[in-house]
């Protein structure tokens, strides 16, 4: 059915096209702007993301925004996408070189994924790089003889396996890993090299398009101040460090990310066994089902190992499975025994526990949200 119309509301709808001509021009102006901002921060090393002007700057917004009768959250949403673009943006002009004397930058898996991420970010900062992948190793000898850095970005099963098999590196190279469990690859790179050791775990996947407000866990191995330089780098490139011991992390970790792929993993399956409709699921799904629905989705969109490694490579993952086994087996007896009160409790239970976060995470959750609802296709 076509849409109604008329003289008045065709004249209204020239002038919204009017303004929003104005409004792309507004922004090919500030997109100009940011690329001279990042010009200077290059040439001074200033990090690209500054979680203080940016808070400043959104709090003036906002401000001004409700003076004006317009709804500051829309104010906030349209700065935040045009912040985001703008810290890509400033990929492009490129990072200063923190170590201007390093060597060669060797990624060992440089042809993964995600080692292509930082191959991509060390060129960008300057540094001479070169890959070392599974066809390349007969070079490995000739491709780290003056290695300034390597970086071994392989799957968790194949890492120190992969460590172990390096050739004598210069005995001030920094030998770094991307692993996202820690103890074992850190252990073993203290190992075999008597130079700087230094773990990292990059909280992010390779489709990020900038590391603005990313984080990258730090787990400390031997001689930190031979490798600040790579730390204060990944500050520029826009990323927050959580400095953490190698153990903390990988306890961390079993539940945030090995438990959380699994519970994915057994949700999709379940709803594949049980022949369940996407299309139809989608319908009747409110924001909040549609999101969950979308990043059980996301696992299965992706390799299969990378998770398979994540999961079983954890030590406690069995026992951390059997734990929520059991957990599900005491809902399910209340279920069983209709008991809404033993629920209730159970839930105000865990309520305490959050605490304020509670609230923190619904008020982020329901920007998520509308996130999700504006950008619904089915």
């Amino acid at each position: 059915m076509a849409e109604p119309s008329s003289k008045a509301l065709d004249g209204l709808r020239v002038k919204i096209d009017a303004v929003d001509q104005e409004l792309l021009q507004l922004l090919r102006r500030r997109l100009d702007l940011v690329a001279e901002v990042g010009a200077i921060k290059h040439k001074d090393g200033v990090p690209i993301y500054a979680p203080k002007r940016e808070a400043s700057m959104l709090a003036k917004r906002r401000a001004e925004a409700e003076a004006m009768g317009i709804p500051p959250q829309l104010i906030e949403d349209l700065l935040r996408r045009m912040m985001r673009e703008s810290y890509i943006s400033e990929n492009d002009v490129g990072f200063k070189r923190i170590h201007p004397t390093l060597g060669p930058v060797v990624i060992v898996g440089g042809a993964g994924k995600l080692g292509q991420v930082f191959a991509n970010l060390f060129g960008l900062s300057g540094y001479e790089v070169r890959i070392l992948d599974k066809a390349d190793w007969a070079r490995a000898p000739q491709l780290l003889a003056d290695a300034g850095a390597v970086v071994i970005s392989v799957p968790i099963e194949a890492t120190c396996e992969v460590i172990e098999r390096l050739p004598p590196l210069p005995v001030d190279c920094l030998l770094v890993d991307l692993t996202s469990i820690k103890q074992g690859p850190l252990a073993a790179m203290l190992r075999v090299h008597p130079g700087p050791v230094l773990g990292l775990h990059p909280m992010f996947g390779p489709d990020v398009s900038s590391l603005a407000k990313q984080v990258v866990v730090v787990c400390h191995g031997r001689a930190e101040a031979k490798y600040q330089w790579l730390l204060e780098q990944i500050q520029i490139w826009g990323a927050r460090l959580h400095e953490a011991p190698a153990s903390e992390h990988d306890q961390a970790m079993q539940l945030v990310q090995a438990m959380r792929h699994f519970t994915a993993f057994v949700y999709g399956l379940h709803l594949k066994r049980e022949h369940a409709d996407i299309e139809q699921l989608l319908q009747f799904s409110s924001p909040i089902y549609r999101l969950e629905l979308a990043m059980v989705g996301r696992l299965f969109a992706q390799d299969p190992s990378l998770y398979a490694d994540i999961i079983f490579a954890q030590p406690d993952a069995l026992a951390r499975a059997r734990h929520y086994l059991q957990r599900y087996q005491e809902a399910l007896a209340l279920l069983e025994a209709g008991d809404k009160a033993g629920f209730c409790d159970s839930f105000a239970e865990v309520a305490e526990w959050f605490g304020d976060f509670a609230e923190q995470f619904r008020s982020e959750s329901a920007n998520m949200l509308m996130v999700a609802n504006d950008s619904r296709s089915v």
